[in-house]
Protein backbone atom coordinates (compact mmCIF):
# COMPACT_ATOMS: atom_id res chain seq x y z
CA UNK A 1 0.00 0.00 0.00
CA UNK A 2 1.12 3.55 -1.18
CA UNK A 3 -0.06 6.75 -0.27
CA UNK A 4 0.39 9.88 -2.69
CA UNK A 5 0.35 13.42 -1.49
CA UNK A 6 0.48 16.16 -4.28
CA UNK A 7 1.07 19.68 -3.29
CA UNK A 8 2.12 22.78 -5.68
CA UNK A 9 -1.21 23.66 -7.49
CA UNK A 10 -2.42 27.35 -7.22
CA UNK A 11 -3.61 30.26 -9.72
CA UNK A 12 -1.56 31.61 -12.44
CA UNK A 13 -1.87 33.37 -15.09
CA UNK A 14 -1.13 32.66 -18.41
CA UNK A 15 2.88 31.84 -19.17
CA UNK A 16 3.22 31.45 -15.49
CA UNK A 17 4.91 28.11 -14.35
CA UNK A 18 4.15 26.02 -11.55
CA UNK A 19 5.66 22.91 -9.84
CA UNK A 20 3.58 20.03 -8.29
CA UNK A 21 5.07 17.98 -5.83
CA UNK A 22 3.60 14.18 -5.07
CA UNK A 23 5.21 12.39 -1.59
CA UNK A 24 4.88 9.07 -1.47
CA UNK A 25 4.97 6.92 1.42
CA UNK A 26 7.08 3.93 1.88
CA UNK A 27 10.52 2.50 1.44
CA UNK A 28 10.45 0.94 -1.69
CA UNK A 29 9.40 3.99 -3.99
CA UNK A 30 12.13 3.37 -6.19
CA UNK A 31 9.91 -0.04 -7.10
CA UNK A 32 7.27 2.38 -8.67
CA UNK A 33 7.04 3.82 -12.36
CA UNK A 34 5.40 7.32 -11.73
CA UNK A 35 2.96 9.52 -13.82
CA UNK A 36 0.97 12.37 -13.27
CA UNK A 37 -2.79 12.55 -15.01
CA UNK A 38 -4.85 15.68 -15.43
CA UNK A 39 -8.51 16.22 -14.98
CA UNK A 40 -10.69 19.20 -16.76
CA UNK A 41 -14.59 19.58 -15.43
CA UNK A 42 -16.75 17.89 -17.95
CA UNK A 43 -13.44 16.03 -19.29
CA UNK A 44 -12.24 12.85 -19.11
CA UNK A 45 -8.87 12.22 -17.40
CA UNK A 46 -5.79 12.44 -19.62
CA UNK A 47 -2.13 11.59 -19.72
CA UNK A 48 0.38 13.82 -18.67
CA UNK A 49 3.63 12.83 -18.39
CA UNK A 50 5.57 9.31 -16.69
CA UNK A 51 8.97 8.74 -15.41
CA UNK A 52 10.46 5.64 -15.33
CA UNK A 53 11.70 4.05 -11.59
CA UNK A 54 15.30 5.38 -11.47
CA UNK A 55 14.04 8.81 -13.54
CA UNK A 56 16.54 7.55 -16.28
CA UNK A 57 13.62 7.31 -19.17
CA UNK A 58 10.51 10.29 -19.27
CA UNK A 59 7.39 10.70 -21.24
CA UNK A 60 5.02 13.07 -21.82
CA UNK A 61 2.13 13.89 -23.83
CA UNK A 62 1.76 15.65 -27.23
CA UNK A 63 0.52 19.02 -25.92
CA UNK A 64 3.08 19.21 -23.00
CA UNK A 65 5.95 18.69 -24.98
CA UNK A 66 8.63 21.34 -24.02
CA UNK A 67 6.34 23.13 -21.62
CA UNK A 68 6.47 20.57 -18.39
CA UNK A 69 9.29 17.96 -17.12
CA UNK A 70 8.93 15.36 -15.04
CA UNK A 71 11.33 14.38 -12.60
CA UNK A 72 12.59 12.63 -9.03
CA UNK A 73 13.97 12.33 -6.04
CA UNK A 74 13.87 8.46 -5.09
CA UNK A 75 15.79 9.61 -1.82
CA UNK A 76 12.90 12.37 -1.07
CA UNK A 77 10.45 9.66 -2.41
CA UNK A 78 9.26 12.52 -4.17
CA UNK A 79 8.19 12.92 -7.79
CA UNK A 80 8.07 16.92 -9.21
CA UNK A 81 6.19 18.43 -12.34
CA UNK A 82 7.69 21.16 -13.47
CA UNK A 83 4.99 23.38 -15.56
CA UNK A 84 6.25 26.22 -17.64
CA UNK A 85 4.43 28.72 -19.84
CA UNK A 86 1.49 27.36 -19.06
CA UNK A 87 -1.52 27.95 -20.79
CA UNK A 88 -5.75 28.72 -19.51
CA UNK A 89 -6.30 24.54 -21.29
CA UNK A 90 -3.75 23.30 -18.70
CA UNK A 91 -6.13 24.17 -15.98
CA UNK A 92 -7.13 20.80 -14.58
CA UNK A 93 -7.03 18.42 -11.38
CA UNK A 94 -3.59 16.69 -11.25
CA UNK A 95 -3.19 13.77 -10.11
CA UNK A 96 0.12 11.40 -9.37
CA UNK A 97 0.03 8.02 -9.75
CA UNK A 98 2.03 4.68 -8.84
CA UNK A 99 2.50 1.75 -10.27
CA UNK A 100 4.99 -1.70 -10.65
CA UNK A 101 3.89 -2.84 -13.65
CA UNK A 102 5.84 -0.34 -16.32
CA UNK A 103 4.85 3.00 -17.32
CA UNK A 104 1.80 3.58 -19.24
CA UNK A 105 -0.26 6.38 -20.49
CA UNK A 106 -4.10 4.43 -19.69
CA UNK A 107 -5.11 4.98 -16.32
CA UNK A 108 -5.86 1.94 -15.50
CA UNK A 109 -1.98 0.45 -15.44
CA UNK A 110 -2.22 2.46 -12.13
CA UNK A 111 -2.55 0.90 -9.00
CA UNK A 112 -2.30 4.11 -5.88
CA UNK A 113 -3.25 7.40 -7.06
CA UNK A 114 -3.18 11.28 -4.81
CA UNK A 115 -5.93 13.20 -4.31
CA UNK A 116 -5.41 15.44 -6.64
CA UNK A 117 -3.87 19.27 -6.78
CA UNK A 118 -6.25 21.95 -8.57
CA UNK A 119 -4.17 24.12 -11.16
CA UNK A 120 -6.16 27.35 -12.65
CA UNK A 121 -4.34 29.39 -15.15
CA UNK A 122 -6.32 32.43 -16.34
CA UNK A 123 -6.13 34.26 -19.26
Amino acid sequence: QVQLVESGGGLVQAGGSLRLSCAASGRSFSSYDMAWFRQAPGKEREYVAAISRSGGSTYFADFVKGRFTISRDNAKNTVYLQMNSLKPEDTAVYYCAATMYGVHRLSDVYEYWGQGTQVTVSS
